[in-house]
């Protein structure tokens, strides 16, 4: 009988794949992001109309601004970097436009916090109660400690954000899945490049341009009728 041993990047891969899985609890599911506000208001209301709102919001947010804020955390947190971590925490934390989107944040990064505290991460016990903890921030954290390299985990995140979005189409426009999985099939062709630019952009041109999503989950706030937090 042959025994296989576990390499290190095979572990790194399968902790990337236990970081980006919907199972993990932190509350994800029920978030939209502003998207039900924009089904509500009828600017979606298909499947070509949900497609020019994820890509666009992809391709202006996301990827230009929790992916390279994202990278320098990883740098930070590698290098023991403490004042880099707050920094850059701030920095992202300061981009959130409503109050459902700072308290999202907030809530999934406690909870990310006091997981990889009870996987052993011990740095991530400060954070499990402090107001101001990013999902991304934590997200970053495991990636560092578990030899998850930069570019793969800035795919992986997002590809959470992705996923979520996808999965909020399907049941607010509403989507059939296999429309869903088309989308996430084209979206999902376009993660590689936005990460490349996402590690090659300069502090200065960090940043969301997306007013219209900020727009949608303001109005969320005072939604009556919702399934979503956010």
């Amino acid at each position: 009988m042959t025994t296989t041993i576990t390499t290190s990047p095979d572990l790194a891969t399968l902790r990337l794949l236990q970081l980006c899985s919907p199972a993990l609890p932190v509350g994800a599911f029920a978030y939209s992001e502003g998207l039900e506000s924009a089904v509500h208001e009828g600017w979606i209301r298909d499947e070509a109309s949900a497609a020019a709102w994820i890509l666009g919001r992809l391709r202006r947010g996301p990827a230009r601004l929790e992916a390279p804020i994202g990278a320098r955390l990883h740098a930070a947190w590698c290098a023991g970097d403490a004042a880099g971590v707050a920094r850059w925490n701030a920095t992202l934390w300061a981009f959130r436009d409503s109050r459902e989107l700072r308290e999202g944040d907030r809530d999934m990064g406690q909870a990310l916090a006091r997981l990889l505290g009870s996987l052993g991460l011990a740095e991530a016990g400060p954070w499990r109660t402090r107001a101001d903890a990013s999902l991304v921030t934590l997200f970053m954290l495991a990636a560092a400690r578990w030899h998850i390299p930069a570019p793969a985990a800035l795919t992986g995140l997002l590809w959470v954000w992705l996923e979520g979005q996808v999965t909020a189409a399907v049941k607010l426009v509403p989507l059939g899945q296999t429309a869903g999985q088309k989308l996430l099939a084209r979206a999902a062709a376009e993660i590689p490049m936005l990460c490349e630019r996402a590690l090659a952009l300069d502090d200065d041109a960090i940043g969301a341009l997306s007013p219209g999503a900020a727009l949608a989950a303001a109005r969320h706030e005072t939604l009556d009728v919702r399934l979503y937090r956010s």
